[in-house]
C-alpha cells in the first residue's frame, strides 16, 4: 500500500454565473491554499442507560470548508463570481454552486476520473486583505445533496452515473 498525495483530491467549484445559462465553469481550488479540508461536524447523540451501556447515535453531518487564502486574479472566472457576490451582496440561490471533488488517484477511464459532485452554498466572509494581493476567503457550506459520476479535468466535464 501506497499514501495518497495530497494533490490527487482535487476540488473543482463551479464559478458560473447564478443563472448557469451557460452551463458549469469548474475552477480547480488550491493555487495558494497550502489546506482544504472539509469539516464534517457530524450530529452525535450519546445517551448512557441504567446499565452503563453507552449507545451512540450519528443522524447527520453538516460538512463545510473554508477557502483561506483566495487571491483574486484578473480573468479567473472564479473571482468574477466572488466580486458578484461582493459587489451585489447576493444572498439566497444566488449564492448556489456546485463542487466536484475528483479521485486522481484512481485509474481513469476516457480521461475521466471517479468523482463525487456536491450542491454548496458560496459564503464570502471579507474581501480586501494586507500587502500580498487583494483576498477574498470565502466558505463552501454543503447542502447534503450529492451525485456520483465521472470528471474530465481536461474538459472540466462532469457526467453523472447512469441508474443500473
Amino acid at each position: 500500500m501506497a499514501k495518497i498525495e495530497r494533490k490527487y483530491m482535487a476540488h473543482y467549484l463551479d464559478a458560473a454565473e447564478p443563472s448557469g445559462a451557460g452551463g458549469p465553469t469548474y475552477v480547480r481550488l488550491g493555487k495558494d491554499l497550502e489546506e482544504y479540508s472539509p469539516e464534517l461536524s457530524a450530529e452525535v447523540e450519546k445517551t448512557t442507560n441504567i446499565c452503563g451501556e453507552t449507545s451512540v447515535t450519528l443522524s447527520s453531518y453538516e460538512k463545510s470548508g473554508s477557502v483561506e487564502p483566495y487571491y483574486a486574479e484578473k480573468g479567473d472566472p472564479l473571482f468574477a463570481r466572488l466580486q458578484e457576490i461582493v459587489d451585489n451582496m447576493l444572498v439566497l440561490d444566488d449564492c448556489n454552486s456546485t463542487l466536484v471533488d475528483v479521485h486522481l488517484w484512481e485509474e481513469p477511464t476516457d480521461g475521466a476520473f471517479p468523482a463525487v459532485r456536491w450542491d454548496v452554498v458560496i459564503e464570502v466572509s471579507s474581501h480586501g486583505g494586507d500587502t500580498t494581493g487583494y483576498q477574498i476567503p470565502f466558505t463552501l457550506h454543503y447542502t447534503g445533496a450529492r451525485t456520483k459520476g465521472m470528471f474530465d479535468p481536461a474538459t472540466k466535464s462532469f457526467t453523472p452515473e447512469t441508474a443500473v
